[in-house]
């Protein structure tokens, strides 16, 4: 199936959402591609229940309000969300527009494409014990909390993740274990401070050597002093970090630096008419933030809006001066 857009953005996280308003605020049709289920990106694959404090205009934000509200926003010039697809491909047309092949074998011509891939393509590192029970038992993410209430969970994993979500389940679930191969953690000191202040159990140099029960009742541990032990559990969250990587992005012939996207200042790659934003972008003097991939993505599309027809003005006015 062939799709014919103004622009593309590959990748539906935050700063490719804001972006999609941007372009309908600039009269140009879109269309949003990423490999996940929903739009939202890492925010809502892995942190919807978390607080995010450095979002202008919000002292505290919830990741899932905050996508919620970025999806509603860009909904005012209806986007085409293409989700649970895969950007494969990428070639130009004899016109100079680009045409962009997917993983289903569609396609989608366009006039640019705005790469809002963020980290990229994500996957979680696995826990060995845990082999077969993912979905039975087993999340490596916990985007809705209430479906753990009343149930012994065991968190695996010593990073600002894990801690995260003790945190947050601490409250609705019967109990809550963390569990750590070390006895030291990636996370955020803070943080581990106010999970020990809770009284919230933390296991360290210990490994998980069985998951058991049908359905899942209890995880068994093997101890540093070589002894076992047996915790109820209902839920084990394996949050042991994940791998990252641009997938098919990284063959299209773009200049990269530790697996992000050079652009100058009007956010355009070293390709005609292919620019990127948000974290996957890197510049020198680059800071990873939210804040900075909305900025970054009104820079882009206001640059693409030119590119398409060279009498636009790069500046359109404020939007509160529309309508």
């Amino acid at each position: 199936m062939e799709r014919d857009v103004d622009l593309l953005i590959v990748g539906a996280g935050p700063t490719g959402l804001f972006a999609a308003y941007y372009a309908g605020f600039r009269e140009l049709t879109v269309a949003l591609v990423d490999a996940l289920p929903e739009p939202g990106g890492q925010v809502t694959a892995m942190y919807p229940e978390k607080m995010i404090f450095d979002v202008a205009g919000f002292p505290a934000v919830r990741g899932r309000d905050l996508v919620n509200g970025l999806v509603e926003q860009a909904g005012q010039y209806k986007p085409l969300y293409l989700l649970g697809q895969q950007a494969r491909t990428l070639s130009t047309l004899e016109d100079g527009r680009l045409a962009v092949g997917l993983a289903d074998g569609g396609v989608v011509n366009t006039g640019a494409v705005l790469i809002t891939a963020g980290m990229g393509e994500f996957n979680p590192r696995p826990l060995p014990a845990g082999d077969g029970w993912l979905g039975r038992g087993m999340v490596h993410f916990v985007p809705v909390l209430a479906e753990h209430t009343d149930q012994h969970v065991v968190i695996v994993g010593g990073g600002d993740s894990a801690f995260d979500w003790a945190l947050a389940l601490h409250p609705i679930a019967a109990s809550v274990t963390l569990v750590h191969r070390r006895a030291t953690f990636r996370a955020h000191a803070g943080t581990v401070t106010k999970v020990r202040e809770l009284g919230i159990e933390i296991i360290t140099d210990a490994e998980v050597l069985e998951l058991r029960g049908e359905p899942l009742s209890e995880v068994e541990l093997r101890l540093k002093s070589g002894d076992q032990k047996v915790l109820p559990a209902q839920s084990v969250v394996a949050a042991l970090g994940f791998t990252a990587d641009l997938g098919p992005i990284e063959s299209w012939g773009l200049e990269l630096d530790h697996r992000a996207v050079v652009v100058d200042t009007t956010m355009r790659t070293k390709l005609d008419r292919v620019y990127a934003a948000g974290d996957v972008a890197q510049y020198p003097g680059k800071v990873k933030l939210i804040a900075t991939g909305f900025g970054e993505a009104a820079t882009a599309v206001n640059n693409i809006a030119v590119a398409l027809n060279p009498d636009a003005h790069l500046f359109p006015g404020h939007s509160s001066n529309a309508g």
